[in-house]
C-alpha cells in the first residue's frame, strides 16, 4: 500500500450538490428552494431564535431579581486561616498577601469568625464581623480598621 493508492471507503464520500444547472439535474430552476417566500430569496436567512413574529421566549420569561450595583465585595479571611498560617503579632493585609491567604489585590479584606483563634493578634484589615471581633478580643488581640 502506498500513499497514492489510498482512497476513502466506499460510500464515505458524496458528490457536491450542483444547483441551478438545468432541469435534468433535479436541482434546476428554483435550485431546491421551492416557490416564493422569504427562504427562496437571496439574503433570506432567518436567525435561529426568530419565532415568526411571535413574542420571543426571552421576552416571555419573567425577570428574576436584580443586580445591586453598590454591593461591596470582600476577600474573605476566616479565623481558621489565621490560626493555620501560624502568623503572630501585627497582621496587616501585606502580611496576609505574603502568606498566600489573600490573593486578589483590588478587593478589600474582611475577617469572618469561622474557626477559633488562640494567639493574641493585632489585626489591620478593611472590615471584620462582630463575632470575629469578639473572638480576637477574647484571645487578647486588637483590631484596627484601615481604608
Amino acid at each position: 500500500m502506498k500513499l497514492n493508492e489510498l482512497s476513502p471507503a466506499k460510500g464515505a464520500t458524496k458528490n457536491r450538490k450542483r444547483v441551478g444547472r438545468g432541469s435534468g439535474s433535479g436541482l434546476g430552476k428554483t435550485s431546491g428552494r421551492g416557490h416564493k417566500g422569504q427562504k427562496s430569496r437571496s439574503g433570506g436567512n432567518i436567525p435561529a431564535w426568530f419565532e415568526g413574529g411571535q413574542l420571543p421566549l426571552t421576552r416571555r420569561l419573567p425577570i428574576k431579581g436584580f443586580t445591586n450595583y453598590t454591593r461591596r465585595e470582600y476577600e474573605v479571611v476566616n479565623l481558621s486561616d489565621l490560626e493555620r498560617s501560624g502568623l503572630e503579632g501585627t497582621v496587616t493585609i501585606a502580611v496576609l498577601r505574603a502568606a498566600g491567604i489573600v490573593t486578589r489585590s483590588r478587593k478589600p479584606v474582611k475577617v469572618l469568625a469561622m474557626g477559633e483563634v488562640t494567639k493574641a493578634l493585632d489585626l489591620k484589615v478593611n472590615a471584620i464581623s462582630a463575632k470575629a471581633r469578639e473572638k480576637i478580643e477574647a484571645a487578647g488581640g486588637t483590631i484596627e480598621l484601615v481604608k
